[in-house]
């Protein structure tokens, strides 16, 4: 399959997205709540529509593929717990298979891959053949990629976009990094097809995006906020969309964009292709797919479909009381901090800790950044790029920054603060351990105020292989024995309080164990890790 570079007159856009929040006007002075915003265009009956046909199935399946024996595909699917539900394409192997233009099997080359990563084979196929998608991935795997590159060939097919124009494609996602991340890598294969792309989010000034929007643009990637602005503007179309893209779905709806999902989707043609990319699959996210997807949409996992955090990853847990906090942060930094890689992740829980933590580290004479919502986008950006920068330095971060933050190379995750749910603990330590041939290490301080995570906690230790805190475990039980009472409400009470001193207690009685080890618990409460890893005693690190 190639590209259909004559088809299509493209002319290339020197448009570069320009991100100073400092600089433009503002077309218009009224500001929409994004959270409360309704449209105000009524949305399309598209049943009682005659919609102008489009081009969607540009897969040529190669004849390596074709010839490959079922036993071989149920191998590979297996052996990398691979489940696939629907009439879909056979995976891919390798990037040739996938017959992709020459100028794109280059940069491939060039980006130093070797071969498509798990969620890559099973979904390029699928999407080149048009069809709808439900990709079920742990962060990191690769899943960009995925549906960049048939966007962008779908893209390429169509009636050239005018001035004024709809898009083409459009891709939705979460946060202001992600949507950056994913617009860098739209714009490196995107040109490669004179397929114009730009990147839409918040925080910034309007008129830049606005301008390249009415300029006419193949590719529009955004935050459901902005995009919503803009389509209640008049500014962005959406009667061009052929190809439509939800990635990190279950984190836009735990960041409360639903409503603004549901009403742009609902205003982009029906028979539009659409491809669902989410880290876990709760009902809420099931239940948009439902809606949005067609009945004959392929649904891919890659590992096992319960929250599952990578098993590359070595997760320490520490039960501590809050004030042990500090210091013992204080100390795994010292350790850190004498490795060559030491680049760290450490999240807390509000705006106001990231603050605190930082100061502190700050004080100390760490290397340390800090970032959060309540910086200008300007200084998020500096902060971005120093971090993946440096080797040595540590982020200190608000959840902002656990989902599509894509550094390759962090090897630490610190977190001062349990997160209210473990789905979002299962996100934050997904920053290391990234690339295929990498591990990495969390650090997880655990105190009695997160008990009702301790039940979850300890399934996703024992899913990834991991040997569990037997403190933690204690815990674990007490939840599951509160959870089996069948006593009433007062009962529960004096449970609740005759666990939290237990806990307490526990808490005096480990004080001298929790300290003698500088680094990390005890040993038996460190996963096995195999030499390969290259364990180093004095810290949990491994140099790949």
């Amino acid at each position: 399959m190639t590209l259909n570079y004559n088809a299509v007159p493209f002319e290339m856009n020197q448009y570069q997205t320009y991100i100073n929040s400092n600089s433009g006007n503002e077309y218009f002075s009224q500001q929409y709540n994004n959270n409360g915003i309704i449209l105000t265009t009524p949305k399309p009956n598209w049943n009682q529509m005659i919609l102008s046909n489009f081009e969607k199935n540009f897969y040529i399946e190669s004849p390596i593929v074709q010839n490959r024996s079922m036993t071989d595909i149920q191998h590979f699917l297996t052996n990398n717990q691979i489940t696939i539900d629907g009439n879909a394409p056979r995976p891919l192997f390798n990037f040739d298979e996938a017959n992709f233009p020459e100028p794109v099997m280059e940069t491939i080359v060039q980006c130093g891959f070797e071969k498509p990563t798990l969620i890559q084979s099973c979904s390029w196929p699928i999407l080149l053949s048009g069809l709808d998608l439900i990709g079920i991935a742990l962060t990191g795997s690769g899943k960009t990629l995925a549906f960049i590159l048939p966007a962008i060939i779908h893209a390429s097919h169509q009636e050239f976009v005018k001035s004024g124009d709809s898009p083409i494609v459009l891709i939705m996602a979460p946060t202001r990094e992600l949507v950056q991340q994913i617009y860098t890598v739209a714009h490196q294969f995107g040109q490669l097809a004179q397929c114009r792309t730009t990147v839409i989010f918040g925080g910034v000034s309007k008129e830049s995006q606005r301008n390249s929007l009415l300029n006419g643009i193949e590719v529009v990637i955004g935050t459901p906020g902005r995009l919503l602005d803009f389509i209640e503007e008049g500014v962005l179309k959406l009667d061009r969309i052929t190809y439509l893209v939800l990635d990190e779905a279950d984190r836009m709806l735990d960041m409360g964009f639903e409503p603004q999902i549901r009403q742009i989707c609902e205003r982009i043609r029906s028979d539009r292709q659409t491809t669902m990319f989410s880290a876990t699959w709760p009902k809420e996210v099931r239940n948009l797919a439902n809606q949005f997807l067609s009945t004959n949409r392929i649904h891919v996992t890659i590992g096992n479909i319960i929250l599952a955090a990578n098993p590359s990853i070595c997760q320490i847990i520490e039960v501590c009381t809050e004030s042990q906090k500090q210091n013992r942060f204080i100390e795994i930094l010292h350790e850190i901090m004498k490795l060559k890689n030491g680049k760290t992740l450490v999240f807390c829980q509000t705006k106001r800790r990231v603050n605190e933590i930082y100061l502190i580290t700050k004080q100390m004479g760490f290397p340390v950044l800090y970032i959060h919502g309540d910086k200008q986008q300007s200084q998020r950006d500096y902060t971005m790029n120093e971090f993946r920068r440096r080797q040595r330095v540590i982020l200190i971060a608000t959840d902002v920054a656990a989902r599509g933050l894509d550094v390759q190379d962090i090897q630490f995750v610190i977190n001062i603060d349990f997160p209210n749910q473990t789905e979002d603990y299962v996100h934050r330590i997904g920053r290391t351990g990234r690339n295929k041939e990498a591990y990495g290490t969390s650090y997880t301080f655990f105190t009695s105020e997160n008990a009702k995570q301790a039940p979850s906690l300890v399934r996703v230790l024992q899913e990834a292989g991991q040997n569990v805190n037997q403190d933690l475990m204690k815990i674990a039980e007490g939840q599951h024995s509160l959870a089996n009472s069948k006593h009433g409400s007062k009962n529960q009470i004096y449970n609740n309080s005759q666990q939290r001193m237990l806990f307490q207690h526990q808490q005096q009685q480990s004080t001298n164990h929790f300290y003698s080890n500088p680094i990390h618990q005890s040993v038996e409460y460190i996963p096995t890790i195999s030499q390969s890893m290259n364990y180093m005693p004095s810290i949990i690190y491994n140099q790949f």
